[in-house]
Order: structure tokens, then sequence, then C-alpha cells
């Protein structure tokens, strides 16, 4: 009976997390996708003054233009190469659904953010419920992981084997298979799809499992790369069973 409700439990804790993160990432791209929209066709615009007029320019023009291309990029909106770019929406389901996640799991890369007022309030309160909704589903993933280390234990100590040594060699064999599956693997795979090298793809793995997300490598970003689809999908995935590994650490 307890088992039985304690699955059942586990069941609706991931759907509803689930759930909290794919509404959570449509109501994002309501808000956000027009105005990112509007951003990219002023930045168009304001390229093409540029190169009709950039021969006669005043200084403060210049500079005027450059303060404007600034805030444009720290935006997220590069104008560069032609028309068709002010289709791809930086809040397609995707990038809204890994942006949802980040911020629910507090690493916050900074690279996709809210702009509208809308945006900004809704991401105070999605994040207010999200935050504790992800600790709660981390705890779970990270207990049923636990359960998968007691049973090793318990195999072990069938086998003979002292209660000390047993604990010692669970942490080991933790330790080794999430670094050989959280930050090694990821790593090459990271160098092989973003082309980054091996140590800037264990910085990264690093840099996002710990939380800290400065933002200065984000996947699936680079201009020109071919990505398969569900790439960031893929990410997201890793990135909560990573945490969920981090925190059972925490724990053991």
């Amino acid at each position: 009976e307890a088992m039985c409700s304690g699955k059942l439990q586990t069941g609706l804790l991931v759907v509803g997390y689930f759930v909290y993160l794919l509404v959570g990432a449509a109501v994002f791209q309501a808000l956000e996708r027009t105005a990112e929209k509007q951003e990219k066709i002023a930045a168009a615009q304001m390229k093409e003054a540029f190169l009709q007029n950039f021969t006669h320019l005043t200084v403060a023009e210049m500079e005027q233009f450059m303060k404007n291309l600034t805030e444009a990029i720290q935006n997220g909106v590069y104008p560069v190469g032609n028309e068709s770019q002010i289709e791809d929406s930086n809040w397609d389901f995707s990038n809204s659904f890994f942006f949802a996640g980040t911020v629910v799991s507090t690493i916050g890369y900074g690279t996709l953010r809210p702009k509208t007022a809308g945006g900004q309030i809704f991401c105070v309160f999605f994040a207010l419920f999200g935050i504790p909704l992800n600790i709660v589903f981390l705890h779970r993933v990270g207990k049923i992981l636990s359960l998968l280390c007691k049973k090793l234990g318990k195999f072990l100590y069938e086998k003979g084997m002292r209660k000390k040594k047993i604990k010692f060699l669970t942490l080991l064999f933790f330790l080794a298979t999430g670094i050989l599956v959280f930050l090694c693997l990821p790593s090459l795979f990271f160098q092989i799809t973003e082309g980054w090298s091996y140590s800037e793809g264990i910085y990264f793995a690093f840099i996002t499992l710990s939380t800290i997300g400065f933002g200065d490598y984000v996947v699936g970003k680079q201009p020109g790369r071919n990505y398969f689809s569900y790439y960031r999908t893929l990410v997201a995935i890793w990135i909560l069973f990573g945490l969920a590994w981090i925190a059972l650490l925490f724990n053991l």
C-alpha cells in the first residue's frame, strides 16, 4: 500500500513538474515573442540606416549607433546577416522551455531573459513557486537514486562485507559513475556538438550543474552551427538529472 502510494506520488510530482515547466514556457513565449520581433525589426532598420549614411555620420551619431548596437546585442538581437533571422525567434518553444528550466533550477545564464513588464512579473511568480517545486522534485529523484545505492549496499553486505567498507565503496561508486555520466561524457558531447575544447566542455558542465551559470557558454546558441532538433531538450534533461545527482551526493 505505502509502496503504491509512493509511486503514485512520484508519478504525480514528475507530471506536475513538467506540466509546470511547459505552461511556464508557453506563457513566456506568448509574452515575449512579439516584443522580441519588434526589437529585431528595429535593429535591422538601424543597420539599414547606418549602411546608407555611414560615409557622412558625425562622431555623435556614430557613438549613438555603437550604443544602440551594444544594447541590441545585450538583448540577444544580432543584426548580422539577412532578413530571415527576424523570423527565428529566441522565444521559440524549445528555448522557452529551456529558459523555464534554468529559472526554476536557479542557473540563470542571463542570455535569454524577459524584457516585457508582463514577462518580468510572471517570471517573479513563476520562480517563486517553481524553485520550491524544483527542490521537491530533485529531492524525490535523489531519493530514488539513493534507494538504488541502498540495494547495492545490501547486496555487498550479504556478500559478507563490513558496513564501513560498504559506505565508502558506495560513495566511491556513486562519485565515479556520476563524474563519468554527468561531467566527462557530456563534455565530449559538447566538444562535438558545440565545437568547444574538452576543457571548455568540462567548465560549462561544472558551471551549469553547480548552478553558478555565468552564461559565458550556453548550448545551442552559436550562429551558423547546425544543431539537431531536441538538442536543448536533451541538455535540459541532463541538467535535471545532474542536479539530482549533486543533491544526492550532498545527502550521502
